[in-house]
């Protein structure tokens, strides 16, 4: 069908020609899309404000040969204005629709377009740490891509865990028999901040030291960036404020 309607959260936007913008999205149905969104940039445009970045929203779009062209625009959750308000919370965001951006280059999931939800949700709201909130994004989105870390027995040989040495190059924690010179090593607070992470378990997360919750963050983004084959920009930002 010419015409199509979905969910979407807004990654990236830049301006195009005088009036209009192309719009990068993912969606809950249809994968990454990149429309125009026309007169957009107009102060009398009625769905500008809905199409910008962090901002979820209902639209419809017309399918085109390169581009889609979008044709409404309902905002469903209004996330933008909070996160842009805040420093922390705005450069948290744009490593996660970064993240989002580039894992999502072939075919998305409806589960990889609920975790951005839910991930910039939880920022908007507050209440929780910016970076332990992304740190939990990224190793479960890099776990929908099929890059999930081994964070218990050696990712290596398999020998039961836990194990106190990480290697991004190798998939997560190894043993000390595995572990190449130089290997990160692992506390076991780290460990446990880490599984936590991936479990969702907040109160852990919550209850962790600076300490255990700096190391966590370095590994993560060394995991992340490893698997994705170059750097995600906006991460340098975050950990500028840190």
């Amino acid at each position: 069908m010419p015409t199509y309607r979905d969910e979407v959260v807004v990654l990236r936007t830049h301006k195009l020609g005088e009036a209009d913008r192309i719009v990068t999205m993912l969606s809950r149905r249809h994968g990454k899309v990149r429309a125009v969104a026309k007169g957009v940039r107009r102060t009398s445009s009625k769905f500008g404000a809905r199409l910008e970045p962090f901002m979820v929203a209902d639209v419809q779009l017309y399918q085109g040969r390169s581009l889609d062209i979008v044709q409404q625009a309902e905002s469903l959750g209004s996330y933008g204005a909070a996160i842009v308000a805040d420093y922390d919370l705005y450069t948290a965001a744009h490593a996660m629709v970064e993240t989002a951006d580039r894992l999502n280059e072939a075919e998305a999931t409806p589960q990889q377009y609920l975790l951005l939800v839910g991930g910039l949700r939880t920022l908007a709201q507050g209440g929780r740490e910016s970076r332990s909130v992304l740190d939990s994004y990224l190793l479960r989105a890099m776990s929908l891509s099929g890059w999930a870390p081994v964070l218990f027995d050696c990712a290596r040989c398999g020998a039961a865990g836990p194990h106190d040495w990480f290697v991004a190059q190798l998939g997560g924690v190894v043993c000390g028999d595995c572990a190449p010179a130089g290997s990160a090593r692992l506390r076991p607070e780290t460990g446990a901040l880490l599984r936590a992470l991936v479990a969702g378990e907040w109160d852990v997360v919550d209850a962790a030291t600076h300490a255990a919750t700096a190391s966590a963050s370095g590994l993560v983004a060394a995991y992340a960036q490893w698997h994705l084959e170059r750097g995600i920009r906006s991460l340098s930002h975050v950990e500028s404020t840190r």
